[in-house]
């Protein structure tokens, strides 16, 4: 059994295995303590009330229910969600009234033999490194084994939680209300707009497709049924999961294709060609659309492996660009502390200016179908004045490094000493530390080199201004990687 350990976003491991009943029983326990040591209502000596939520994944409404049941055992106040709740949702929950956060149970776009729990402290967004070394101090102290509770002196006689039911709560109403406010939808009504929507077997099912019924455009959902195992897939908004979706917009003459990931978070878009838009285009675009289209300003902020697009977008309007390491905690960090007008990654993840700090996918997908509506042209052609406008085009490649953990550490060691002097025949201009390892061959030209928060792999991104250059860096860094992995003693 490994060690309880909060990733990028949350505490995510396999069902049966790490992520087991006892297990969630000690998470929620050290939560609990966390919440009660920060979040007491001072004037009535009260804690503030926890909200609870869950994905469509296998037991993630159980294993809710059981940390409801710890927290209620605890003395706390819970609500637990009447049905499964996007993150974007029970985030922008929080902080709607006052409350101690929430818990929410969600592996995200994970394989569905995996789930998770990320803690939302009341501000709305991730929580931060600070707060979640409290969290992993309190599990410490905490017995790993045991009936339930009992070990902890909190359950009843039986030694059992069963008998406590906490009261639920539905917070997508005022959730709705909270996103017409950012987006224009007597603009969508009037666009005749024909938009497909695909759920992915996700939480945003009775979400986005209420959204979009409600902003009276023409929509055709797919995938909208509740499916823990995702029929064979996973709830990932990547190409090789939208090939349905990508078909039905082609053959039935759609607008535009979106979709969301297993708690909607994320978002994903195919165009009226059934042609897929990275989150690195989407970025630059809504970007260009809350600029142009809203007159909005503010911070640009993006993480490391995001394009480096977005920073000429941000400098022809004039806007502060700003780099965070990877995870939206730290985008979301941001938005709490500076102006900004959005914040976003590579993987999927934005937010807006009078929106949470959180990455919400439903939103993303208004804003775009906004988009299209105000420029009243396809996509494809949108992008294209976008690039037109900036002037420089850009080229992506990732891959995953799968190592053991001893690989890993040598690998990383050695480059930490030695990165790579020049790659493709381009010398090292600078090297930054930030998150891993960033290798700039100049400020366009890039590759970064770090361990993933949340599965156990070695990334690698890759950024060049022409399919050529990045294919050579790349190309030459499997090449050395190959030589010092050959001369490891594993």
């Amino acid at each position: 059994m490994e060690a309880i350990r909060f990733g990028t976003d949350g505490w995510r491991a396999i069902i049966a295995e790490d992520f087991t009943f006892t297990n969630v029983e000690r998470v929620a326990f050290a939560i609990g303590l966390y919440i009660k040591e920060t979040y007491v209502n001072v004037s009535g000596g009260e804690t503030l009330p926890v909200l609870l939520g869950y994905d469509t994944r296998f037991l993630a409404d159980q294993f809710a229910l059981r940390a409801a049941r710890v927290l209620m055992a605890m003395g706390l106040t819970v609500r637990l969600a009447s049905r499964d709740i996007p993150t974007p949702c029970i985030a922008w929950a929080t902080q709607h009234e006052p409350t101690g956060g929430a818990l929410q149970f969600t592996a995200s776009h994970n394989p569905p033999e995996y789930c998770g729990v990320k803690y939302i402290p009341p501000y709305a967004g991730p929580a931060t490194n600070d707060i979640t070394a409290k969290i992993t101090e309190n599990l410490k102290h905490i017995p790993a084994s045991g009936p339930e509770l009992a070990p902890f002196g909190y359950a009843d006689s039986h030694g059992s939680l069963s008998h406590l039911q906490p009261p639920t709560f539905d917070a997508s109403e005022p959730y709705m209300v909270a996103l017409s406010r950012l987006v224009d939808l007597e603009r969508l009504k009037k666009s005749g707009l024909k938009v497909a929507f695909d759920a992915l077997y996700s939480t945003s099912r009775g979400y986005m497709d209420a959204r979009l019924e409600r902003a009276g455009l023409q929509y055709q959902g797919l995938h909208m049924q509740r499916d823990p195992l995702f029929c064979g897939g996973m709830p990932e908004p990547k190409p090789e999961y939208l090939k349905d979706l990508s078909a039905m917009v082609q053959s039935e003459k759609f607008n535009l294709g979106i979709a969301t990931d297993g708690d909607a978070d994320r978002f994903a878009v195919v165009d009226d060609r059934g042609v897929f838009f990275t989150p690195n285009q989407l970025l630059c675009l809504l970007t260009r659309h809350l600029y142009k289209n809203h007159g909005m300003t503010g911070a640009v902020v993006r993480n490391l492996t995001t394009t480096h697009m977005l920073d000429h977008v941000a400098a022809k309007y004039g806007l502060e660009l700003i780099e965070t390491p990877v995870g939206f905690k730290y985008i979301g960090e941001k938005m709490r502390s500076v102006d900004v007008l959005i914040g976003g990654e590579e993987s999927g993840g934005v937010s807006i200016k009078g929106h949470i700090p959180e990455k919400d996918g439903i939103l993303a997908n208004l804003l775009v179908i906004e988009m299209l509506a105000m420029e009243g042209k396809p996509l494809c052609e949108i992008w294209a004045d976008l690039e037109a406008e900036v002037g420089v085009k850009f080229y992506q490649r990732r891959g995953d490094l799968h190592l053991t953990k001893q690989t890993q550490k040598i690998l990383l060691e050695h480059l930490a000493r030695h990165p790579f002097e020049s790659l493709g025949g381009r010398p090292l201009a600078r090297v930054s530390k930030l998150d891993g390892l960033k290798l700039y061959y100049d400020e366009d030209n890039w590759l970064l080199i770090r361990p993933s928060g949340t599965e156990p792999v070695i990334r690698v991104s890759g950024e060049g201004t022409s399919e050529p250059l990045i294919d050579s860096l790349m190309l030459d860094f499997k090449r050395q990687i190959d030589e010092i992995l050959m001369g490891a003693t594993v």
